[in-house]
């Protein structure tokens, strides 16, 4: 069992007479928390106060702040927030990984100008219970798997592992759109109105589950199991006939192989596919110097504003995060842009030099 830690007890050692310069080797109380962190750390002719830890992490440019206002981390972030790219097949065309969820939002927003809220379609298809066994017992987790799509010929699943179920549900829908892919849709016989299938035999696996997709004519609907079904709504596919094998009970890998069917709808190049295409060049070739006059932007906005608020590193003098204050030490400042305390060995660079013995008669 562990113990709280004491309190240091502040040791101040008063000069006997005759004893000349003698210095104290006490270590003085530890000071609050708060914006002077500090009490009389003294090693040598006394430390000084220990400075506070500013505002929290992540400013401008960190890790990104969570709010209404996107600050994108990646290139592919960076163009989209700039509208150099306005639609998600230039993303796939050019085979570009999405690593934000806000870049789907986002290119939604841009093509059928409506909210999020109104465009994607989100459903939860299995909340279960993992357990991992260790010396203290078992550990319980909660899986969920959640599938978001358009209706429009894109659909993803996101699976996340979590302590909590809100935030399995909430780390699941977000994975699903880091995996939104676009789904091929055709026709049954005459090509006549919106494209209503899928436009051939398709195959996906996982695990022992083994879904099999085979279009349909106008009118049939989706002949498929529940979970199938949904899924292949968020797609925008109207009718199609399914089997599955194997033990769709689990319904993690049943969504799975609905997830590859649907994926392999683009791995096949059929006929209307043959005609040679332009090769169009990557975005980040094609707007380089877009980036690199963003990246120069936010750095004249960083030097403006002066110093990250909230960073931690190491610096000298009135710097960030630990640095050097007037007592040769290390501290932690606590004003944002005055960091550094006082906690220096050897007493004030003003002060009486130190002698060379060890301060004994």
């Amino acid at each position: 069992m562990e113990t709280p830690a004491e309190t240091p007890v502040v040791a101040t050692v008063a000069p006997t007479e005759g004893a000349g310069e003698a210095p104290s080797r006490g270590r003085g109380g530890r000071g609050g928390r708060g914006g002077d962190r500090g009490g009389d750390r003294g090693r040598g002719f006394g430390r000084g106060g220990r400075g506070g830890r500013g505002g929290g992490r992540g400013g401008p440019g960190g890790r990104g702040k969570f709010g209404d206002e996107w600050t994108p981390l990646t290139k592919l972030g960076r163009l989209v927030k700039m509208k150099k790219i306005e639609r998600l097949e230039e993303v796939y065309t050019a085979s570009i990984p999405i690593k934000e969820a806000q870049i789907v939002e986002t290119l939604l927003q841009y093509e059928h100008k409506m909210s999020v809220e109104s465009i994607l379609s989100d459903e939860i298809m299995c909340i279960l219970s993992v357990q991992k066994q260790t010396k203290a017992g078992q550990r319980t987790r909660f899986k969920s798997v959640v599938a978001v799509g358009d209706r429009r010929g894109h659909v993803g699943i996101g699976i996340k592992v979590a302590k909590e179920v809100q935030i399995a549900i909430k780390g699941a829908l977000v994975d699903a759109k880091l995996n939104f892919i676009p789904v091929r849709r055709g026709y049954w016989g005459s090509k006549l109105g919106h494209v209503h299938t899928i436009p051939a035999k398709v195959k996906g696996k996982c695990g022992s589950c083994t879904v099999r997709m085979i279009p349909a004519p106008r009118g049939t609907g989706c002949v498929a199991a529940q979970v199938a079904k949904k899924i292949l709504q968020f797609a925008g596919i109207d009718d199609i006939y399914t089997s599955c094998t194997g033990q769709t009970r689990t319904r993690e890998n049943f969504c799975r192989a609905v997830f590859e069917c649907l994926k392999k709808t683009y791995a096949m190049l059929s006929p209307d596919l043959w005609p040679k295409t332009d090769a169009v060049p990557s975005p980040f070739i094609k707007y380089s110097k877009d980036l690199v006059q963003y990246e120069e932007d936010q750095k004249k906005r960083g030097q403006m504003r002066g110093d990250r608020r909230g960073g931690r590193g190491r610096g000298r003098g009135d710097g960030r995060g630990r640095g050097r204050g007037d007592g040769r030490g290390r501290g932690r400042g606590g004003d944002r842009g005055d960091r550094g305390g006082s906690r220096g060995r050897g007493g004030p660079r003003d002060g009486p030099p130190r002698e060379a013995g060890n301060g004994e008669n």
